[in-house]
């Protein structure tokens, strides 16, 4: 056997290596699955006390239905981007609701998607502890808020980054 047969050989099997990525998907998507039951968990017991909630347990009920959509939402794109991007291009091209953004979100974009949902939960869990400070120590609310800080400074050198390298 040649070195460029093994060269070619080697190229080929490295190439099909990035099927191992194929079960994180897959667990990614069970954990899609999982979200779905947690919600609809939340949402029927929301619906079974309304009538002995008071207005701020009502709202956070709501914001935690939220919470789980943005979550289950953030995982549908690191699934659809990510097999898309290290694994398999999905050919879906014909089907009516495909997605505007698939297909079309890179590593790059994918990075920025995900800071910014990340963004987006933190002040949700943020707008939570405001709705119900009562049952929150201020050492708990000053670090939840430096931590959502540093999530949107995060966020916002992620993209100058992105556009700084774009230019």
């Amino acid at each position: 056997m040649s070195l460029k047969n093994l060269e070619k050989k080697f190229e080929s099997l490295l190439f099909m290596s990035r099927w191992l990525l194929a079960p994180f998907y897959l667990g990614l998507m069970l954990g899609v699955v999982l979200l779905l039951f947690k919600f609809f968990k939340e949402l029927f017991t929301t619906f079974t006390t309304v009538l002995t909630m008071n207005g701020n347990e009502i709202v956070l009920s709501i914001l935690t239905l939220v919470d789980i959509s943005l979550i289950a939402n953030l995982l549908i794109i690191i699934i659809f981007s990510g097999y898309e991007s290290f694994v398999s291009k999905i050919d879906v091209d014909d089907h009516e609701d495909k997605p505007g953004w698939m297909g079309k979100v890179g590593f790059a974009a994918l990075k920025i998607k995900v800071i910014g949902s990340i963004v987006a939960i933190s002040a949700i869990e943020l707008l939570k502890i405001f709705v119900n400070t009562a049952d929150y120590e201020p050492e708990n609310i000053k670090w939840k808020i430096i931590i959502h800080i540093t999530f949107v400074v995060s966020g916002v050198l992620f993209a100058v980054m992105d556009r700084t390298t774009k230019k």
